[in-house]
């Protein structure tokens, strides 16, 4: 099959090119250079040229903060563009695998794991776009595998563990929200979910939202803590505050943990626990 990956140069599809190396299908890589997604004739001359028969979709407009200034153009990256993805691999007869978010969530405040039936409530700009893009590819007609995760950090881009690593070995001190509560996920986790579900063609038939995040429950504060933990420094100390002291356009959701049960019963796919995956990827990073 020839599997075409759109936004393939950010944390996911990064992770896919390594995980994909070894497949026995064709992958295309794409990232906005070489694929203008919001383009029907771009995306439709792609498809016809490499005979895609799915594509992932990881390319997204992410920026939380900035979706609050740009509805228009978010809705066009989150949205539109994800339908005609969609639209495109319905006319073929194909499947996509798109990416969604925990975002979906945060209006009602639920205090148990989010379950993929239950109502999106988004709170910002971001999270209805993206829960439109879910809409649209469901509005398709393909044969679809949407997966909502949360979290996201690897070895590459911009994130959560990045961003720390670089403040706790030049300050004496910083402070990380302890009342937003969700769960990691490793993006390479993520990428091997997903090669193993094209891999073992179990998308047959199987059309649906999946939640994807590792397993475990943590704030912000905990994650920031673990990390400074791993990667042995103890010279930063490390304060937990309430978002309320950090003023913002966003609203973001004070609980978000994923259930994972209907992924790991359809597809057999494995989750490990967030503290194994934090430390495969520290180890990573230090050995480049």
């Amino acid at each position: 099959m020839n599997i075409l990956v759109t936004g393939a140069n950010g944390q996911l599809g990064s992770e896919i090119r390594i995980v994909a190396a070894s497949s026995r299908d064709n992958y295309i890589y794409t990232d906005v250079a070489e694929l203008d997604i919001t383009s029907v004739e771009a995306v439709e001359a792609m498809v016809e040229a490499e005979d895609v028969d799915i594509i992932v979709n990881c390319a997204a407009f992410t920026n939380v903060e900035a979706a609050e200034d740009n509805y228009p153009l978010a809705e066009r990256l989150n949205s539109e563009a994800v339908g005609i993805l969609a639209r495109a691999m319905a006319r073929r007869g194909g499947t996509i695998v798109h990416i969604s978010t925990d975002y979906v969530f945060g209006k009602e405040a639920y205090n148990t794991p989010c379950r993929e039936d239950m109502k999106g409530t988004p709170t910002g700009i971001y999270g209805l776009t993206k829960l439109h893009g879910e809409q649209a590819v469901m509005d398709s007609g393909c044969n679809y595998v949407i997966i909502r995760t949360a979290w996201m950090y690897s070895e590459f881009g911009k994130n959560f563990v990045k961003t720390i690593l670089g403040l706790i070995s030049s300050k004496p001190s910083i402070s990380v929200v302890i009342d937003q509560v969700g769960t990691p996920t490793y993006a390479l986790d993520l990428a091997r979910a997903i090669f193993k579900i094209l891999e073992e063609r179990l998308f047959e038939g199987c059309s649906g939202i999946y939640n994807y995040s590792n397993e475990g429950v943590c704030s912000w504060f905990d994650f920031a803590r673990t990390i400074a933990s791993m990667s042995g420094n103890s010279s930063c100390e490390i304060k937990p505050c309430r978002s309320s002291e950090f003023p913002s356009k966003v609203i973001r959701p004070a609980y978000s943990v994923l259930d994972k049960s209907k992924i790991k019963e359809c597809f057999g796919v494995n989750v490990p626990y967030w503290t194994d995956s934090l430390a495969e990827c520290l180890s990573k990073m230090n050995n480049k």
